[in-house]
């Protein structure tokens, strides 16, 4: 049986997401197109791969992720949203939008952040059906 710090929503959410690295991989995943081990790797923030290794289980775990073979690769496998990952889509909006106000964001590069925000609800709701087709029914 797990044992949790207490009971508080935002400690449970924080036993899940609570380092520098687990928002980036399901940022990366979701909105990055990313599916593999070696596709997570080479992602801007340069994760370790023992850390990367252990976050991908740990979201697999949780039902977060859902891990299977890559049927062009046997060696290799494919990591997608599960329900419960896509439902993080409007987490990863709104810590985007912080950001977007608090931090030295580059809004060149990083223009989709500013749609997604802007796009609010409606958007948000397109999108989590393509990521339904893409996560869900693949």
């Amino acid at each position: 049986m797990q044992t949790h710090r207490s009971r508080c929503p935002v400690n449970l959410a924080l036993e899940i997401f609570g380092d520098k690295w687990t928002l980036l991989i399901i940022r990366d995943i979701m909105f990055g197109q990313k599916k593999s081990f070696n596709e997570l790797l080479h992602s801007d923030e340069k994760i370790a791969t023992n850390i990367l290794a252990d976050r991908l289980s740990r979201l697999e775990k949780e039902g977060i992720l859902s891990k299977t073979n890559d049927p062009d690769h046997q060696q290799k496998f494919i990591y997608r949203l599960t329900g419960k990952g896509i439902d993080l889509l409007p987490i990863l909006v709104e810590i985007g939008n912080w950001s977007i106000r608090h931090r030295p964001v580059d809004l060149k590069k990083h223009q989709h952040a500013v749609q997604l925000v802007n796009g609010g609800k409606r958007l948000q709701t397109k999108i989590r059906k393509e990521l339904a087709e893409q996560h869900l029914h693949a």
